[in-house]
């Protein structure tokens, strides 16, 4: 049986291993931290990732706690006027094949942990090194331990020990921006919807607030300029004063939400110039690793899941007997032909997705005035998105 090694258990790390599992791979997953979890707020998932997870298996339980919001609404910074509305609900869904949710992102981390036996989950395992051995992967730990797999998946995030290691010394990309984020329970700011994602807009900044949990929380994210915040981290403290003081003049609703928050997080908004290989004989990228793009697209999630989907395919394909089932898998010889099939295939979608988050998505909503005269320029979101939303990875994988 081939045996790979994931090294992190984020979302992408999880999903990773889920996909592996479930085409037969013996999978082990290292992660740094003490204990499973995982960090953060709210997430989009849109359907180019539910469909996915609908098909391992997992919307029954995501339903419980993900919101498909009914609309996208666009309000004025200033004033609260709407500016455009987008409905979404059942005609985003047959639009494109699969439900659009929002998610609190340890549901979906929760969602993908069960599927794991736990048994293969390796807790305070920090990667510091390893080595391609031809015959497989050596794991060298900063506890001493060591480990061996037939793959190396690095899944370990956009500080990835791995990605250094393939890539070499590289510099951040940063935006001038970043970014508020954190949750506001519902009642506390009751006269908000809870059935749609509102963004509010300014000639600079956004604020963006989504039901998560059932609508029993509101998740927000607030992209405010400014390079003073240099800080690349997921899970730095952020100050609730600051925040306040960003969005002072704003709408009364935004006020609200701000005056709400008792607990946020900020983090400088970087990503990095899109990778020429993503690693080579046994060893390959994943998520945030291989890809680290800025949060406009709202794909984080969903092109790790692609990945996550898309690594499963090639190496089952590639390392399968000629018997033609899953289980019964050859040695691993084909490992090397599977991960670069694997590359070839994602590597020029996220790259388009990647440069794409840069300069549209959500970057496009606007107010009105002399560049935007129409307003918030929704339109040019949904063309931005909906060529993403609706690709099926595994589709793309018949074909390729």
């Amino acid at each position: 049986m081939v045996r790979v090694a994931v090294v992190g258990a984020g979302i992408g790390g999880l999903a990773a291993a889920v996909a592996l599992i479930r085409r037969g791979f013996r999978v082990d997953v290292y992660e740094q931290a003490r204990r499973l979890g995982e960090v953060g707020a709210g997430l989009h998932l849109a359907p180019n990732g539910s469909r996915l997870l609908a098909r391992w298996g997992l919307a029954d339980g995501l339903r419980r706690t993900a919101v498909r919001p009914a609309a996208l609404e666009v309000r004025d910074g200033s004033s609260g006027r709407g500016l455009i509305e987008q409905p979404m609900g059942d005609g985003w869904e047959e639009a494109f094949g699969a439900p659009y949710w929002t998610v609190h992102r340890a549901d979906l981390h929760r969602a993908l942990a069960d599927q794991v036996p736990v048994e293969s989950v390796h807790v305070r395992r920090a990667l510091v090194g390893f080595a391609d051995e031809g015959d497989g992967v050596r794991l060298e730990f900063a506890d001493g331990g060591t480990a061996r797999a037939d793959v190396l998946v690095g899944a370990d995030g956009v500080h990835s020990v791995v990605r250094q290691a393939v890539a070499g010394p590289e510099s951040p990309v940063f935006s001038s921006t970043s970014a508020f984020r954190g949750l506001v329970p519902a009642h506390r700011v009751p006269d908000l919807p809870r059935d749609r994602v509102l963004v509010w807009v300014g000639p600079s900044s956004r604020l963006l607030c989504a039901p998560v949990r059932a609508g029993a929380f509101l998740a927000f994210v607030a992209v405010v300029p400014g390079g003073e915040w240099t800080l690349e981290s997921w899970s730095a403290p952020g100050d609730a004063g600051d925040l306040a003081a960003a969005f002072a003049d704003w709408d009364p609703a935004v006020k609200e939400i701000v005056s709400a928050v008792e607990d946020t997080r900020r983090w400088a908004l970087y990503d990095r110039e899109p990778l020429e290989r993503w690693g080579s004989g046994r060893v390959t990228l994943l998520g945030d690793a291989a890809h680290p793009m800025l949060p406009h697209h709202g794909q984080g999630a969903g092109q790790a899941i692609e990945d996550a989907a898309a690594l499963a395919h090639c190496l089952d394909t590639a390392t399968r007997a000629g018997t033609g089932t899953r289980t019964a898998l050859r040695e691993p010889s084909g490992t090397a032909e599977g991960l670069a099939r694997y590359e070839a295939i994602r590597r020029p979608h996220t790259t388009r997705v990647q440069l794409g988050a840069r300069g549209g998505g959500s970057l496009r909503l606007r107010r009105p005035g002399p560049e935007t005269p129409d307003g918030a320029g929704l339109a040019s979101l949904v063309d931005d998105v909906s060529w993403i939303h609706r690709y099926d990875v595994e589709e793309a994988l018949g074909r390729g």
